[in-house]
């Protein structure tokens, strides 16, 4: 019997030894939690829903996705800041409560202390306006534009969002066009405004809005990515109108702050394996979504150079700090 019972300590050292060694061993063990930061019915809440399956059935671990919206991201963001840092709290978000919030507020997280693990998709933003504007092209809608200052409104989710400030790039862009902003609390309420004809104008991500475009819904006048897309051949890039303007926005997946290396790399290592797989492929077409799946090291160098070109956005287009 004691020689039964100091085998048995023996391997529960070995265990905790090798727990030491690797947090990821045995992860996971129990459910994981997804949080979202903005409402349901943006691509934020569609991508990580489509990857969160594939990893329930590659873990037997269900794979929760909550969404926590408010304060453009920052309240779901501080949510994850604040949980354990063993892996079974993460965050997955477009850009802003990582690399733009912290050039417009003061926040009550530091987002370079989150952990990175990887950026699952990203999509192009399009100009989009609705049928009742009378133009069919970007110069045609700077146009109706000047002819009718302060009478239209533009929608966003928020004064930290890579939609506001997109738009606010491309009022500088065309030389200043006067066009009041209306904010909304997500992709969804904004689009949701933009197809009743509350507002005129909505830069959005392609992927929710591409079934509005091709059932005439709405018009996109110009894609934001460095080149025009497969879905809408015949849309220009807004660069060939406005040299060098580019609007993308990724969708990545961080963990608390103090997360393990290890366990960042298991979840990476996860996702990118779910983003090869061709249901998942044909589900991110579907919302025009160009996969990633970056490393780690990889979405840190992302959001770096992301953070210094908003920041840069933000200084030219005027924006002030709330």
């Amino acid at each position: 019997m004691i020689a039964f019972r100091l085998a048995w300590l023996a391997a529960m050292l070995a265990a905790a030894s090798a727990w030491a060694q690797d947090p990821a061993a045995n992860y996971p063990s129990r459910p994981i939690r997804i949080i979202v930061p903005f409402p349901p019915g943006g691509a934020a809440d569609a991508l990580p829903r489509i990857v969160s399956e594939r990893l329930t059935a590659r873990w037997g671990q269900p794979v929760v996705v909550e969404n926590r919206a408010g304060a453009s991201g920052s309240i779901g963001a501080d949510a994850v800041a604040r949980a354990e840092p063993d892996g079974y709290t993460l965050l997955s978000t477009p850009p802003a409560p990582l690399v733009i919030n912290p050039s417009l507020s003061k926040l009550p997280y530091d987002p370079v202390q989150f952990v990175p693990v990887s950026v699952m998709a990203a999509i192009p933003s399009v100009l989009l306006v609705h049928p009742k504007v009378a133009a069919g092209s970007v110069p045609e809608f700077v146009a109706f534009v000047r002819a009718n200052p302060d009478k239209l409104n533009y929608a966003s989710q928020g004064t930290t969002t890579v939609s506001f400030l997109t738009t606010e790039m491309f009022k500088a862009a065309a030389g200043g066009l006067r066009i009041t902003h209306v904010p909304y609390k997500g992709t969804g309420p904004g689009l949701a405004a933009l197809l009743a004809g509350e507002v005129e104008l909505m830069f959005d991500n392609l992927g929710t809005s591409l079934q509005h475009v091709r059932a005439g819904k709405l018009k996109a006048l110009a894609v934001c990515g460095e080149r025009r897309v497969a879905s809408l051949p015949d849309v220009p890039a807004m660069g060939e109108i406005y040299p060098g303007f580019v609007s993308v926005a990724w969708f990545g997946v961080v963990a608390p702050p103090k997360t393990p290396p290890e366990i960042a790399a298991k979840l990476s290592a996860a996702i990118v394996e779910a983003l090869k797989q061709p249901e998942v492929a044909k589900r991110l077409a579907v919302l025009s979504a160009e996969p990633i799946g970056s490393t780690p090291a990889e979405m840190a160098v992302i959001m770096k150079e992301d953070a210094e070109r908003w920041r840069a956005v933000i200084r030219t287009a005027g924006v002030k700090p709330e």
